[in-house]
């Protein structure tokens, strides 16, 4: 059996990555909102799904405002997927 990610297993992480699989991009603003964390908790868990090849980001300005947007790779795309059969399959017996 396949473990766990352990990139994804910090709850912040696994619904981050659940919300940007869903989009092309959003921005570090909602994705701060949506969380409910600051920006230096988002930016520790965006810097580290960054380096191990999950998500990417890239500056630019919304509303004639400087954001970050931020978007999931297909190596995420991919992790998410196996972290989550995973998941289902651990909770498979569960009623």
């Amino acid at each position: 059996m396949i473990d766990l990610d352990p990139h994804l297993q910090a709850p912040a992480r696994l619904k981050l990555m659940s919300l940007l699989v869903t989009v092309t991009e959003l921005e570090f603003a909602t994705l701060r909102e949506q969380l409910e964390v600051s920006d230096s908790v988002l930016s520790k868990h965006i810097a580290a799904l960054a380096e191990v090849g999950y998500v990417r980001s890239r500056k630019g300005s919304h509303q004639g405002r400087r954001t970050t947007w931020i978007s999931i790779t297909g190596g995420g795309r991919k992790a998410l997927s196996t972290h989550v059969a995973v998941l289902r399959a651990i909770v498979a017996n569960v009623e």
